[in-house]
């Protein structure tokens, strides 16, 4: 007979630790979280040997009161949520009452923490779940929890990890995101005893972007900012030119948690459509606040996954409001004939422990921020580089990419070294990189207005067009640009239902499921729009007498199953993936080669059509229809220009 037994309380935490840590970077992600539940504004986290050997994050948040310390370490002990009905109205990033419990039950924990109102604070040692020092002890107000041999009485767990490196990598990654989600916290990270990372909690997203991607990145993205129905949505959308060929970049947070959603995910990638290349994927990094009614966070022990109320209206919704935040912006894609020479890499800033501030934002911190945000204002549009001072010790770069026109004559003239109005003779001279003006005129390169202006030079090697306009050189790639008018041209033939068919003699039959069936029935409209003509046969199965002329000659029933499995396969909006990419492959072969000689009114015909598409910027297959080149760079190349 078969005994059950009941399981002792170090196994059922073991068991339960299995869950919620998985590796160092699962140790970090809660005590950091806890942290910022704390109130901490300042934050550090310290790893040696990828955290496997030891973890110390350190806060200056709220504290614990000595009586609560030994409850803090209870299995689903949180003062986060009192009953079930808070689960509906979280505004905290932890809620379960697992972590410390599941921590300190595979590793020796060490916690110091005091409240402000208490004179000492208390230091408290429990390894592998069993208590084993409790003491007062003098300490500044938040907490330090100190985390040393991970998974030692859980050899299992232990083997499963990765090298130390490599695991330090993930616990660098989880930092980057956790400071994007909190620009009002100042994060420093240690690796090993050396400073790795570190933000200011200045609120600025662009400048801890810029800290974490460079220049190259921060310097190409738009704002964004969407509020609809009882939801709202801020942050950064990167430019189709820095896509990257994963989902890694595509950031985003619900009510200050990172999160993974295909769903958001999705709705990201539609917006973007137009602009990128098969298989690339945008970068972003965005902020949704979200009624806690209307989503659940309560998935997985991790909180990575959460179910939203209403999915469908939100894909849609965000989805327009990037592709018209897209669309409003000139998205020609410079060329630079030089190369840039790289930015003197900044003095790194010193950032204050998290003890120490709260007292600096009473002492430097005003003066500091008041001189930056002095610099900041009167540079735009020009990129600066603050140089090491005696007062600030630091150097901090600002990206700003301003679209304003310079005040010198209003089209985009370099703009003058800026210098602080102060007496000390410490004070900061900021170094002035060429000014950048997105947009030269009020109209962009590509429209009717504009176009007045251009000045047909000539084809290049039969291929693409050089067209002069005020001070840029636009080169027009011909077959990328009559490929877009084509492919404009048959999804307008898509959507008014005016494809032409080809019999097919006789009809091809096919059997469908329960499932593909249904999936069939709802979007029977799609099939008919392409040019399929289908007709029931009796019960399951369906002939086909007809397919779309231009796909003639496709394998037998291939491209009917291929946009019927993307259907069923997820519930798409729109229209399916499977029939764009075919209408492009029609527009891509209908369209004029390279090599081929075309005369001027021909190409004028062309710019004509192409200035009448919403986005004239990209062939469907995401590639660029046409780049500019400014006369500035073409005069550096030739040494008119000298930097």
């Amino acid at each position: 007979m078969v005994r059950i037994n009941v399981l002792d309380h170090q196994t059922i935490d073991k068991i339960a630790a299995g869950e919620v840590v998985e590796r160092p970077s699962s140790v970090v992600k809660e005590l950091v979280e806890n942290a910022i539940d704390a109130g901490a504004d300042a934050i550090t986290v310290e790893i040696k040997d990828g955290g496997t050997s030891f973890i110390r994050v350190t806060d200056n948040g709220s504290g614990i009161e000595k009586t609560q310390i030994g409850n803090a370490f209870l299995r689903h002990a949180t003062s986060k949520i009192t009953s079930a009905d808070d689960l509906t109205k979280l505004v905290s990033l932890g809620f379960r009452g697992e972590a410390l419990a599941s921590i300190a039950a595979v590793s020796m924990v060490e916690m110091i923490s005091k409240t402000p109102e208490d004179l000492t604070g208390i230091r408290y040692v429990i390894e592998g779940g069993v208590e084993k020092e409790k003491e007062e002890i003098g300490a500044p107000t938040g907490t330090t929890i100190l985390v040393r041999n991970l998974f030692y009485n859980t050899p299992p767990r232990k083997k499963f990890l990765k090298q130390p490196q490599t695991e330090g990598s993930y616990v660098a990654d989880l930092m980057e995101h956790l400071a994007m989600s909190n620009p009002r916290v100042s994060f420093k990270f240690i690796l090993n005893g050396q400073n790795k990372f570190y933000t200011t909690g200045n609120n600025d997203l662009r400048e801890i972007i810029y800290r974490i991607y460079g220049k190259d990145i921060s310097g190409e993205l738009i704002p964004f900012q969407k509020e609809f129905d009882g939801m709202s949505v801020t942050g950064l959308l990167g430019k189709p030119v820095i896509n990257r060929s994963n989902r890694n970049y595509e950031i985003f947070y619900i009510n200050g948690r990172y999160i993974r959603s295909s769903l958001i995910s999705k709705s990201i990638e539609e917006g973007y459509r137009e602009y990128l290349m098969q298989h690339k994927f945008p970068f972003c990094v965005l902020h949704f606040q979200i009624d806690t009614n209307r989503i659940d966070v309560n998935v997985h022990p991790t909180k990575m996954e959460v179910r939203i109320a209403d999915g469908p209206v939100f894909y849609e919704t965000i989805k327009q409001a990037i592709h018209e935040t897209l669309h409003a912006q000139e998205m020609i894609p410079e060329v630079l004939l030089t190369e840039e020479v790289k930015e003197k890499q900044a003095v790194r800033q010193s950032v204050p422990e998290p003890f120490e501030h709260r007292r600096l934002e009473q002492t430097v911190m005003p003066a500091r921020s008041a001189a930056i945000q002095e610099i900041y204002q009167k540079s735009r549009p020009a990129n600066i580089v603050m140089q090491k001072n005696s007062i600030l010790h630091e150097a901090i770069t600002y990206d700003t990419n301003s679209k304003e026109p310079s005040a010198a004559n209003g089209m985009g003239a370099e703009a003058s070294p800026v210098v602080l109005d102060k007496t000390s003779e410490t004070t900061a001279q900021p170094v002035i990189d060429k000014a950048e003006q997105m947009e030269l005129f009020d109209d962009k390169l590509l429209s009717a207005k504009a176009k007045e202006q251009y000045e047909i030079l000539g084809q290049l090697f039969e291929t693409y067009w050089l067209i002069a306009y005020q001070d840029k050189l636009l080169i027009v790639d011909q077959h990328a640009a009559h490929e877009k008018v084509k492919f404009e041209r048959f999804m307008k033939r898509f959507r008014e239902h005016d494809m032409i068919s080809q019999t097919m003699n006789p009809p091809m039959i096919i059997t469908l499921n329960g499932k593909e069936k249904e999936c069939y029935l709802n979007h029977a409209g799609d099939f008919e729009a392409l040019g399929f003509v289908i007709e029931e046969f009796g019960g399951n199965e369906y002939a086909i007498r007809g397919v779309p002329m231009d796909l003639y000659g496709y394998e037998e029933g291939e491209f009917f199953y291929e946009i019927l499995d993307e259907l069923v396969d997820e519930a798409v909006t729109g229209t399916p993936e499977s029939i764009r990419i075919r209408i492009a492959t029609m527009a891509c072969k209908a369209a004029v080669k390279g090599n081929t000689r075309l005369s001027r009114e021909e190409m004028k015909k062309l710019i004509d059509e192409l200035l009448t598409l919403d986005n004239p910027y990209n062939c469907p297959h995401g590639r660029p229809t046409i780049i500019s080149m400014s006369k500035y760079e073409i005069e550096k190349k030739f040494k008119r220009i000298v930097t």
